[in-house]
């Protein structure tokens, strides 16, 4: 035992274990926090980027139908413009538009694919 302290040697190595030990466990958490929120962020992009499909084929097929003056992928483009996204495919078979869009999140690209039309039946 040590006179000053009170302690034994081995005591004496083991102080200040536990502020390690915290600071390893905030970083732990800090880093599981970034993860979790990054990947919650491209889940939304996604969403997002699925959206931006929706609006560029109802886009297409309004103006294939005549609803809209001008011309279906032209006015597909300009709907996902809107959303952020390009349109990497346009189709349009009668009344049916058929768009793919792209968007590129934190270096990933993130794509969609949408089809529009008149209801079948």
């Amino acid at each position: 035992m040590s006179a000053r302290s009170g302690r034994s040697p081995d005591q004496a190595a083991e102080r200040g274990a536990g502020s390690v030990l915290a600071l390893a466990l905030i970083g732990a958490t800090v880093l599981l926090t970034t993860v979790v929120v990054s990947v919650l962020a491209l889940l939304a992009a996604g969403r997002s980027v699925a959206t931006a499909a929706d609006a560029a084929a109802l886009a297409a097929a309004d103006t294939a139908s005549g609803a809209i003056a001008g011309y279906p992928c032209e006015a597909a483009d300009a709907a996902a413009t809107l959303n952020g996204a390009a349109v990497t495919h346009c189709a349009v078979v009668g009344l049916i538009a058929s768009v793919s869009v792209l968007r590129r999140v934190h270096g990933l690209d993130i794509s969609a694919s949408a089809r529009a039309g008149p209801p079948t039946g």
